[in-house]
């Protein structure tokens, strides 16, 4: 493990990163991140098949009164990213769409929208960029995203987006994944201290309100938040009704690991590690990603081929909510994987082992409150 820090320090030192946080430049750094940047909206991805409009039947022999007034009321469209794999991290594809049954709230709903894993991914690659960790931090956020950039296709839009005391868009979505690496590699001046996630994560989510389709955030941060105007109670309430994906991967495993060996972590740093990995296990779990937590840099690539491969073997669905009222409540969605006789799915390797299934999706969502327009 130490060579494993004395090679993260050597990588810091040759990229100038100590030497920016020895000499005080904190002046450039505030300057730039003070300066405006475009927003994601002004150059999106393309929005695919647009949403036929729901049709609410009326109940069996109903017949429609004549001559009176008729009100048109709009059913939202409940749309699901599903990634289903085995316990090994596998993706599992070619499944249909009656492979899949939908609860909310234990009602089963008809799946009325489905589509296979062959869209482009649509991905906000969002980096801690902060003196915090002794600069490692931020060298372990670039290097992550460097390799998690090599996992991209030609038809794969991603946008550059850091964050420290605020947050800050480096890169529009863009199909140029050679403009956001070489970008990534040009950061190395860190300006503040601060880590503020929370703030980082909803600024985000909002800047992706109203991007179409399949998108995802892959978090490269320690989880740490330090000085958010929101809390992690305003994060989490956001995260659970939102449609956006979310894969954190913690850059603080080498140097917890390093303290944790030399007793030089203390208990309210021990603390600090384990509740924000909680919470970025938390956020990855109700929004249908998943979280790392790597403490050597040899996991790297293959963390970063898994994500890539999830984001690929999404499957899209939708449905209307056959529970109407506008309450406001949290519905619970569950999503399981169904064979032909509607029992749970059964797959087994070449070596006839029974494989267990995992199935990532969001977990709800905020039903609409008050009266319909």
């Amino acid at each position: 493990m130490r060579s494993s820090l004395m090679a993260y320090l050597r990588a810091a030192l040759a990229g100038g990163l100590f030497m920016a946080l020895l000499m005080g430049t904190v002046a450039q750094e505030t300057a730039r991140a003070q300066q405006q940047q475009p927003s994601p909206q002004q150059s999106k991805p393309p929005s695919g098949q647009p949403q036929a409009p729901v049709t609410v039947p009326s109940a069996p022999g109903e017949a429609k009164p004549q001559d009176q007034f008729t009100l048109n009321i709009e059913v939202p469209l409940v749309t699901l990213d599903v990634v289903v794999a085995d316990d090994r991290g596998d993706p599992i594809n070619g499944l249909k769409r009656g492979n899949f049954r939908v609860t909310e709230d234990g009602v089963v709903q008809p799946v009325t929208n489905f589509s296979t894993p062959d869209a482009p991914i649509t991905v906000v690659l969002l980096i801690e960029f902060s003196k915090r960790g002794f600069g490692m931090f931020a060298a372990n956020a670039k290097y992550y995203g460097d390799e998690f950039i090599r996992q991209l296709k030609k038809d794969d839009w991603i946008a550059l987006v850091s964050f420290d005391m605020r947050t800050r868009i480096e890169v529009d979505f863009t199909q140029d994944k050679m403009a956001v690496d070489s970008y990534l590699t040009r950061m190395f001046f860190p300006g503040f201290s601060e880590s503020n996630l929370w703030d980082a994560i909803m600024d985000t989510l909002d800047n992706l309100k109203d991007v179409k389709g399949r998108k995802s955030i892959l978090v490269l941060a320690s989880g740490i938040d330090t000085f958010s105007r929101h809390t992690w109670d305003d994060a989490y309430k956001r995260v659970k009704d939102t449609d956006v994906s979310i894969f954190p991967v913690g850059v603080g495993g080498a140097l917890e690991n390093y303290l944790e060996g030399h007793n030089a972590i203390g208990a309210i740093g021990r603390t600090n590690y384990v509740m924000a990995q909680n919470q970025m296990t938390e956020i990855a779990k109700v929004t249908g990603g998943h979280a790392y937590f790597p403490v050597m840099e040899g996991q790297i690539p293959s963390i970063m081929q898994e994500v890539a491969a999830m984001l690929r073997s999404q499957y899209s669905l939708g449905y209307t909510p056959l529970n109407q009222v506008r309450d406001g409540k949290f519905r619970k969605i569950k999503v399981e994987v169904v064979g032909p006789d509607g029992a749970l799915l059964e797959l087994h390797d070449q070596k006839n082992k029974k494989l267990k299934l995992v199935v990532y999706h969001r977990q709800g969502y905020q039903a609409p409150k008050g009266p319909a327009s």
